[in-house]
């Protein structure tokens, strides 16, 4: 049986989505940089023919945990580089893109552990839900694994850096503006359509999700960030009470 080299393994490889993501994040700004750092955050993963089959799903409703390997949609580019700046490490010092989870990586490859929401028909289409994500709206997803707590929580694993996830987070403030608008979005018959949404907002706000060179600081400029199909605009304020974020409009 003849052998093939590494040339005839790339060339020949090619990767269908099987899922397309609708998710609660419109675009990057204010996605967490890690999947579990916002319990609020929902997505649909809409499965896609030949894969809309329940058959091929048997079983996973008892993972409350799953592997989803995704592609970096909208950071794929022509080139690599050797190195990046982790926003972990402040944004200045540079490490090997393999030592870390940049997205801007060759393949443009990800992988995330989400919570397993289940299995639903909607419109007559197969949807995975999740939670607790980082997926922006239409990431595909490549690949759906169970998580196995025997053996993907390792005990005593260390990395050197970014051992323990962040937990300072500025208290956040919806103005009355933002309360009212707020209130109107989220009624009884639209709670579906915008599932924890106050509480999505504040997990996106508080933990500053602006570029690592303005981290931490205070200044005029407003924000704003895409949940679902809403624009949340905020600003960071400094006084004599100390930091917040206060949360300017919801519309």
């Amino acid at each position: 049986m003849p052998r093939h080299n590494a040339k005839d393994a790339t060339e020949a490889l090619t990767l269908t989505p099987i899922a397309i993501t609708r998710s609660c994040f419109a675009d990057k700004f204010g996605v967490p940089r890690q999947p579990g750092l916002t319990r609020h955050a929902h997505a649909d993963l809409l499965i896609q023919p030949p894969f809309d089959r329940e058959d091929a799903f048997r079983g996973l409703e008892s993972a409350s945990h799953l592997w989803l390997t995704f592609q970096f949609h909208q950071a794929v580019r022509a080139e690599w580089r050797p190195v990046v700046r982790p926003p972990r490490l402040g944004g200045n010092r540079k490490i090997g893109v393999f030592a870390s989870r940049s997205p801007f990586r060759p393949n443009s490859l990800g992988l995330s552990a989400v919570r397993n929401r289940g299995l639903v028909r909607k419109q007559g289409k197969l949807v995975l839900q999740i939670s607790d994500h980082d997926l922006i709206e239409g990431t595909p997803i490549l690949d759906i694994k169970p998580y196995l707590p025997f053996a993907d929580a390792i005990s005593g694993a260390h990395l050197g850096w970014a051992e323990e996830a962040p937990v300072e987070r500025l208290p956040v403030v919806f103005l009355p503006e933002a309360q009212q608008q707020l209130g109107e979005l989220c009624t009884e018959n639209s709670l579906q359509k915008y599932p924890d949404f106050a509480a999505l907002i504040e997990d996106v706000v508080s933990y500053d999700p602006r570029p690592s060179f303005r981290r931490g600081r205070e200044e005029e400029r407003i924000y704003g960030a895409h949940l679902y199909n809403v624009n949340v605009r905020f600003r960071f304020v400094t006084d004599e009470t100390g930091s917040r974020v206060e949360v300017l409009t919801v519309c």
